[in-house]
Order: structure tokens, then C-alpha cells, then sequence
């Protein structure tokens, strides 16, 4: 019997980095202000980045991780993950213009291929994360190879939970407001297949009181512990 030879998304793809895009933790999630105070917001976005850098850690798919951020706390936090990455410092709090820097060092270190990450996503998982990379891949082998754009929209369909683009740069990063459906006019004006991953345990994040509501009390429970810990490791 004759078997069909698996191909590594990995390998099909190229050398995937990681984007991972931060304001900072003072001024983080400031629309869950009516459910949270200034101190429950900081311990949910430290949380929330700790358990997305472990399960980057987890996914072997990923060659780099390149952190983002004005905010010069992370580089004290982030070394409490125990992942090897690159912390960016930004100039400004622009998040797109942060996403940039991020770009641009994954090309100069010879990405081939990149995931802009937002860290916001609780349930964020290694098995979400290969979700995304095999759509790609099909995309990838539709195109012969050709540039490809992968986007995971939020679920309420206006936000982008994550952009996947092959080559990086191959459209610049939009996010925001609408976000979702900036970015499939800009492959659409670049001329670049795109592939809409939905379903997916990347289609959640949380931004509103709404959002904390349908989010399982446990685990915001254990995001919170998680991010309580950091900041007493850190002396936040």
C-alpha cells in the first residue's frame, strides 16, 4: 500500500518569526476599565502575554519570537517565561508602527514567513496555532508557492486575531479599528491569495466588559494568578 508523504508546515512555509505586538501594561486593556481596576487590568495583560509566550514556546513551528513594545517593564516579564526571544523597544505607542519594527527585524534575521500575534487572545493554543499553519499551507500549494496572506478575524468578524503573510512585508499591518476587512483590501490590491481562518480558538480576545463576561471564570482565574505572580516577581 502506497502512503502519502506528510509535509511539515514548517518546511512548506519557511522559517516562521513571531510578531507579538504590546502597548504598555500600564495603559493595556483600558476599555475593561467599568469591570476592572487599574491593578486587575495590569495582572490580566501580564497574564494574558505570559500564557501566549508559553505556548510560543510550546510550538516548535516557530524559529523567533520578536516582542514589541514601548514599555520597558516587559523586558523584566518576559524573563519569566523562559523563551528565548527579542524584546523591541519602540519609540511610540503606535501599534502598527510597533508591528513594523517587528517586520523588519524578522527580514533582516531571514524570515520567511510571519505571524503577527496579538497577546490578547486567553485561549491561544499550540493546536490553534498549527490550525492557521496548515490553512496556509494548502493556500501555499494552491498559489504553487506564490505569496499568501492568512488572517484569523475576531469574532465579531471586524477585528484581526492574527495575520499570517508569506513573505513578510507582502502587505503592511492595518490593525484597528475594521481591521479585518483593511486587510483583505490590501491583498486584494496587492494581488495576493488570501485564506480566512475562522473557528479556531484565535478568534476570541478580550477588550470589553462583554468580552470578560463570556470568558469561563476559571480561566480568567488562572490569567489573573498568572499575571498577579509577574508583577510581584517584577515589583509592579
Amino acid at each position: 500500500m502506497t502512503t502519502q508523504a506528510h509535509v511539515d508546515p514548517a518546511t512548506a512555509l519557511g522559517l516562521l518569526h513571531v510578531v507579538l505586538p504590546m502597548r504598555t501594561v500600564s495603559g493595556g486593556k483600558a476599555r475593561l476599565g467599568e469591570a476592572l481596576d487599574a491593578e486587575e487590568r495590569e495582572e490580566l495583560v501580564l497574564g494574558l502575554l505570559l500564557h501566549t509566550l508559553a505556548m510560543l514556546a510550546r510550538w516548535s513551528t516557530c524559529r523567533r519570537v520578536h516582542l514589541v513594545s514601548p514599555d520597558p517593564m516587559l523586558d523584566a516579564v518576559v524573563g519569566l517565561a523562559g523563551l528565548d526571544l527579542v524584546v523591541h523597544r519602540q519609540p511610540g505607542e503606535g501599534l502598527n508602527e510597533g508591528i513594523v519594527l517587528g517586520i523588519e527585524a524578522a527580514l533582516s534575521e531571514g524570515a520567511d514567513c510571519l505571524l503577527v500575534l496579538p497577546g490578547d487572545l486567553p485561549h491561544v493554543s499550540v493546536e490553534a496555532l498549527e490550525e492557521l499553519v496548515m490553512a496556509a499551507d494548502a493556500s501555499l500549494a494552491a498559489v504553487s508557492g506564490g505569496p499568501i496572506v492568512a488572517i484569523v478575524p475576531s469574532d465579531a468578524r471586524n477585528g484581526t486575531n492574527a495575520l499570517l503573510l508569506r513573505p513578510p512585508g507582502i502587505i503592511g499591518p492595518a490593525f484597528g479599528a475594521d481591521s479585518f476587512e483593511a486587510h483583505l483590501r490590501a491583498a486584494e490590491t496587492a494581488g495576493v491569495a488570501v485564506q480566512v481562518v475562522s473557528g479556531s480558538g484565535l478568534g476570541f480576545d478580550l477588550d470589553t466588559p462583554e468580552d470578560l463576561e463570556r470568558l469561563d471564570a476559571a480561566r480568567l482565574r488562572e490569567l489573573m494568578d498568572l499575571g498577579r505572580a509577574a508583577a510581584d516577581g517584577v515589583g509592579v
